[in-house]
């Protein structure tokens, strides 16, 4: 009887043991390995010096800071054709990428039929602020009407013709609300000056802009902006006649040292940074950002090439910061 109850206590002890060990070591997902993975999808060529490089430079920022063992990206560029752009979203959505990006607004629609089908994998788009409802997408834009009215005050600053010409592509998004807030920028400075706005119809055609540049020179303006990668175009005509330009997305300074006078910059990293902490933390999506001035997502970049005089410079730092403290009222989406 005695060594009957020395088994039932030594029995008992071991199964204390076993539930002790097993609560020291509750079962967990498993770390992931390897470094994090990106794929891109962008409508235009990364080196586009607007829209797509914003996104492509915003990347290797990351990745310079992170180091390239921990993180890696691929980017299948020039996809404008929204069916190919598709495709490509839902191949790489079947591979083994932490998060998925598609970077044009034109994909919203086919990424809010495909997330669904790939309930594990992350996504992010923009530039819009939807996203879907969808745990696992993340939505992005730019508050660019912010560095639109900033450059809007420099250029009435600089104008002399009393004639000022946009070359818009697309009468939607960020290049909407760019063209707004430039326009907004000039009337609160000379509300005397015209502001011509033609929207080309097309993100990509640089020969339409480059027509819509000088029907803009062929009018008086002696200043002049766009928005999208197909401003090269535009950006070579103001070279050639000796036209001031000031750009946005991107640093646009290279194509025309002598007269880019600044460029609004998109700096997508600061989205890329929280998107890519909260996948690592096990969150797939539903949040959505919006690059400011405030959060340094978009910064006023001024070309060191252009003799600026430092009075209208003065005048664009104070309109960058009322934006950003709120004293200034753009009056332009929510602004």
């Amino acid at each position: 009887m005695k060594k009957f109850g020395k088994l039932v206590v030594l029995l008992v002890l071991v199964a204390i043991l076993s539930t002790a060990c097993g609560a020291a070591e509750p079962a967990a997902p498993a770390a992931s390995t390897g470094p994090f993975k990106v794929a891109v999808v962008t409508p235009s060529a990364i080196n586009d010096l607007a829209f797509s490089q914003s996104m492509y430079d915003a990347l290797l920022a990351i990745q310079a800071e992170m180091g390239a063992e921990n993180f890696e990206f691929v980017v299948s560029d020039s996809m404008f054709v929204v069916d190919d752009a598709s495709s490509a979203i839902r191949d790489y959505a079947s591979q083994d990428y932490n998060l998925i990006v598609a970077h044009g607004s034109q994909y919203g629609a086919a990424l809010q039929e495909i997330a669904p089908d790939f309930p594990g994998v992350s996504f992010a788009w923009g530039t819009a602020g939807d996203t879907f409802n969808l745990p696992n997408v993340f939505a992005y834009e730019a508050f660019s009407q912010e560095g639109g009215y900033v450059s809007g005050v420099l250029a009435a600053a600089l104008n002399k013709s009393g004639v000022i010409g946009v070359v818009g592509p697309v009468e939607v998004g960020d290049a909407k609300l760019y063209v707004d807030g430039f326009v907004a920028g000039v009337n609160a400075t000379n509300a005397d000056i015209t502001v011509n706005v033609n929207y080309t119809g097309s993100f990509s055609d640089v020969a339409l802009a480059s027509e819509a540049a000088q029907t803009h020179i062929g009018a008086g303006a002696d200043v002049m902006t766009g928005s999208a990668q197909m401003v090269v175009g535009a950006v070579g005509v103001a070279k050639e006649k000796g036209v001031l330009w000031f750009g946005t997305q991107a640093d646009q300074a290279s194509l025309a040292p002598d007269i880019v006078v600044a460029c609004q910059i998109y700096d997508w990293a600061v989205v890329l940074r929280d998107i890519v902490s909260l996948v690592n933390e096990g969150t797939l999506g539903g949040k959505a950002y919006a690059l400011s001035l405030e959060n340094e997502g978009l910064k006023m970049v001024y070309n060191p090439g252009f003799d600026l005089p430092a009075d209208v410079k003065a005048l664009g730092d104070a309109a960058a910061k009322g934006i950003v403290d709120g004293t200034v009222t753009i009056g332009v989406g929510g602004k």
